[in-house]
């Protein structure tokens, strides 16, 4: 007895090819971003972010010793990185000079936080107002670096001073709310007289002067009873 011969189907290129690419758009939703989902910015390396930070401490101490034109390989083999490192966090002169700065202020709108966060109201706007007058210091010092940026720093002073009046602003909102601190009180005015200290003392020993009216004005901006 002999079988018959099972008929056997074969598929030409184009039907495998065409079940293949079937098969992968089947599973393409499984694997494809919805269009809801976003992507996480990529998060900057620890040892990368550690580097810039370095770097931008050694500047500012070489900016204050030198001035403007301070030896930018010197910066980088004093923080402990090459000149590679340092040019790709900082392509230029002005953008270090501007970075340092930028950094100063930014420490003033974190500690408005911060001290908001940890500190009673009356005891987050004192503590605030000291870390200002060291900022105003540290102005000083690389003023004249700053002075050296295309364009002058006009632009980075405008920017600055409206963080500086938002920190102010919230500092003595919550202050008030408290009933520790006048509602007709004008809150730039605390700074206003802070930079008016630097400005008219000449001797090195102004910043205590300053640190001594943060008290003052803090009493004189209580509540009348």
């Amino acid at each position: 007895m002999t079988g018959c011969p099972i008929p056997i189907k074969t598929e030409s290129v184009s039907e495998s090819v065409d079940k293949i690419t079937g098969d992968c758009l089947r599973l393409q939703p499984f694997f494809m971003p919805t269009k809801n989902q976003k992507i996480a910015p990529r998060k900057p390396r620890t040892d990368a972010q550690r580097n810039r930070e370095r770097i931008l401490e050694v500047a500012k101490e070489a900016f204050t010793r030198t001035g403007a034109h301070a030896s930018l390989d010197d910066i980088a083999k004093e923080a402990g990185v090459g000149a590679g490192t340092l040019y790709r966090h900082f392509p230029t002169r002005d953008a270090l000079i501007e970075a340092v700065y930028r950094t100063e202020v930014e420490k003033l709108a974190a500690a408005e936080k911060k001290f908001s966060a940890d500190l009673p109201p009356i005891d987050a706007l004192r503590a605030w107002m000291l870390l200002f007058v060291d900022y105003i210091a540290t102005k000083q010092i690389i003023g004249p670096a700053l002075n050296s940026v295309v364009g002058g720093p006009s632009k980075l002073y405008e920017a600055s001073r409206s963080q500086i009046r938002g920190a102010i602003d919230s500092l003595v909102k919550r202050a008030i709310k408290t009933g520790d601190i006048r509602r007709d009180l004008e809150p730039f005015d605390l700074v206003r007289a802070l930079i008016g200290v630097s400005n008219v003392a000449s001797g090195p020993d102004w910043q205590q002067s300053a640190r001594r009216l943060v008290d003052i004005l803090i009493t004189g901006s209580r509540p009348i009873k």
